[in-house]
């Protein structure tokens, strides 16, 4: 009976233990990656994109994006009254796209409002400012404390004539007639004195 030496099989014992050593790292890598790419993407993170009006509480009538030119006159539901408004990641930095011209609102260094048809630069991020009279206001990114806004007329304001207390830069969020946000549909049962109440109340067998 042929026997084989002990040398060429400690030989190849030690070349399946460097295999599976190979192969548990490569695994252990590909998992890692695997980990490192789903921890950068989730959806949280992910730039979300809405779309409504804006309503101004100076000329009762909504925000409109024509192309360059930007107004406050536009009427409910007109197509250059829909804005396509791009979140980015969960902060409040917005971007405001008219949806049919497709035009950005941006702000130049003079406090100026023009349209753009490219939004990537920072000029065309606004932050939003929730208001206690709940309306918001829009505030340039990159300009500190210049503001959206538009006269009586719906003619833009400078960024630089506008402050936060003035009805000229005071917004309400609307959806065009008829049309609700999905999101808007769900209803949530709220807390109230009188359900705290019922609660305690409430029989408890436990206590027969």
């Amino acid at each position: 009976m042929f026997v084989l030496p002990s040398r060429f099989i400690y030989v190849c014992l030690h070349f399946l233990v460097l295999y599976f050593q190979l192969q548990e790292s490569h695994q252990s890598s590909a998992d890692f990656r695997f980990y490192i790419e789903n921890q950068t993407r989730d959806d949280v993170s992910r730039k979300q994109v809405r779309i409504y009006q804006l309503y101004s509480r100076t000329t009762g009538k909504h925000v409109q994006i024509l192309g360059k030119k930007i107004n406050a006159n536009g009427d409910d539901g007109g197509k250059y009254a829909l804005l396509v408004v791009e979140t980015e990641t969960f902060g409040s930095h917005i971007r405001i796209k008219g949806k049919e011209s497709g035009y950005y609102i941006c702000m130049n260094k003079n406090g100026k409002i023009i349209g753009k048809p490219n939004g990537n630069n920072q000029e065309c991020v606004f932050v939003e400012e929730y208001l206690e009279n709940n309306y918001t206001a829009l505030v340039s990114a990159k300009y500190k404390d210049w503001y959206l806004g538009f006269n009586r007329k719906g003619r833009p304001k400078k960024g630089s004539k506008t402050t936060q207390t003035q009805q000229e830069v005071h917004f309400m969020k609307r959806h065009p007639k008829g049309k609700v946000d999905p999101l808007e549909e769900f209803r949530f049962t709220t807390v109230t004195k009188r359900t705290r109440r019922a609660r305690r109340l409430k029989h408890n067998p436990k206590t027969n």
